[in-house]
């Protein structure tokens, strides 16, 4: 049994790396510390407990969080350190040598944290710090729902993936599919509205194969949340294009609450590489999703996200993708470098892309997005849009995004945070990333 007092006037201090699917679990972490009275430290503050969520999508990923965890351990000396997420799932010998660690808590032991804190004091013997076991077969779904520091919320909806493609390692670090029930996700969404929320954004690994769990899907959960009294937007995260059905989009088109905003992960636009890569689908069907998006809404903003350098990938298949990206009518990319990673099918792939190739790769792919965000920006000029305006940072003018994701700006009014409002979108600000308003309709 553990003697809960221990927790009392105690302090924790939390870090996320990665994907808005960690922010969304670091705050669920979060609030079973505060229900045992562990405080969130104040800033200055030194905390008794520091909970690191990482992340292992790439290697780069990998260096940051043990560059985090060092930092971390040097900003708190004395304080119980906790790491948890992808990287502590996949390489927890590797983390539990880093120096100052305590705990290393894999996939399905970290919303059981206070099982295994104990007595807070640090118990590390020479093989470095205490390690759960990590299942191989992760099974458990664990709601979620974080706002952070923004206005708006992220509500997990899904959790682990099914398609083993090649280069990734998130089914490993993860587990297979699952989901809560609509039932669940409604009443976390309803919470949402009781806390004063406007906006949700749906999370997952593979959002759109939502129903693994519960023989529901995707579109039935999409129709539930959209009945909602008080939610103003939902936004879909993240969506395999091959799940991304007609009807959803349709529905979106014509919904009061869903917005005009797809992500939508291409990883290459030739289908010699998408084979490679075992995608589940081909540039042919890429490109009727987005077709199918703009013919019925013509505003909509729909991101990308793109990898380059991946093995197989060769000079003349690069080139096909950048004919294909460039001829698509998309808003922007989120660029990739291609990172090896341990187990993957990948590695039996021959060609492998020289670093200085990949650097290069990357930026041509990001010129190309640069070019259609700003053409995107520039459409919107003089439209009337609506704006959700957000907590500005201090000395910072006040901003928010429209319905279209377009980001907007202009001087700091305190009652006009968290609340929606039409206005006429100017010219580019100084900085060339946001729309200035160039007057509120009211």
């Amino acid at each position: 049994m553990i003697d809960h007092t221990i927790f009392e006037n105690k302090t924790a201090a939390y870090y996320t790396l990665g994907c808005k699917l960690n922010f969304a679990e670091t705050s669920t972490i979060g609030k079973i510390l505060e229900e045992q009275g562990i405080r969130k430290v104040r800033n200055g503050e030194k905390a008794d407990i520091c909970v690191i969520n990482t992340c292992s999508v790439t290697e780069l990923a990998d260096k940051k969080c043990r560059q985090a965890i060092r930092r971390i351990a040097r900003q708190h000396p004395d304080a119980f350190i906790v790491v948890t997420g992808c990287y502590a799932q996949l390489k927890p010998e590797e983390i539990a040598h880093i120096p100052d660690v305590d705990l290393v808590l894999g996939a399905e032991q970290k919303l059981h944290i206070i099982d295994y804190i104990g007595n807070l004091h640090k118990h590390k013997n020479n093989d470095g710090a205490i390690i759960t076991t990590p299942s191989k077969d992760i099974r458990t779904f664990s709601p979620s729902c974080s706002r952070g520091d923004r206005t708006r919320y992220f509500l997990k909806v899904q959790d682990g993936c099914d398609y083993y493609c090649t280069y990734c390692t998130i089914p490993l670090a993860r587990g297979r599919s699952r989901n809560g029930s609509i039932a669940e996700l409604v009443k976390q969404a309803e919470n949402v509205v009781a806390s004063g929320g406007k906006e949700i954004v749906l999370t997952g690994v593979n959002i759109g194969d939502f129903g693994k769990s519960t023989g529901e899907s995707f579109f039935d959960l999409v129709k539930a949340l959209d009945r909602i009294t008080g939610i103003e937007r939902y936004r879909i995260s993240s969506i395999e294009p091959n799940l991304l059905t007609d009807e959803i989009i349709d529905y979106v088109a014509t919904s009061q609450h869903f917005v005009p905003h797809f992500h939508i992960p291409l990883q290459s636009g030739s289908d010699e590489v998408l084979r490679l890569m075992h995608r589940r689908y081909d540039t042919a069907l890429f490109r009727s999703k987005i077709e199918k998006i703009k013919s019925i809404m013509p505003d909509a903003f729909i991101g990308v996200d793109l990898i380059v350098g991946v093995r197989g990938e060769t000079e003349q298949f690069f080139n096909d993708a950048v004919r294909f990206i460039s001829g698509l009518d998309i808003s922007q990319l989120h660029v990739f470098t291609y990172s090896e990673r341990p187990n993957t099918q990948a590695l039996r792939i021959e060609h492998v892309v020289t670093p200085q190739e990949k650097h290069e790769r990357c930026r041509k792919m990001l010129e190309i997005s640069e070019k259609k965000l700003h053409e995107f920006y520039s459409s919107q000029i003089g439209q009337i849009r609506t704006v959700l305006f957000e907590h500005p940072k201090k000395g910072a003018p006040m901003h928010g995004f429209t319905e279209n994701y377009i980001r907007v700006e202009m001087p700091y009014e305190k009652e006009r945070v968290n609340t929606t409002c039409r206005v006429c979108l100017g010219d580019f600000n100084e900085a060339g990333d946001a729309l200035i308003v160039k007057r509120i309709i009211e």
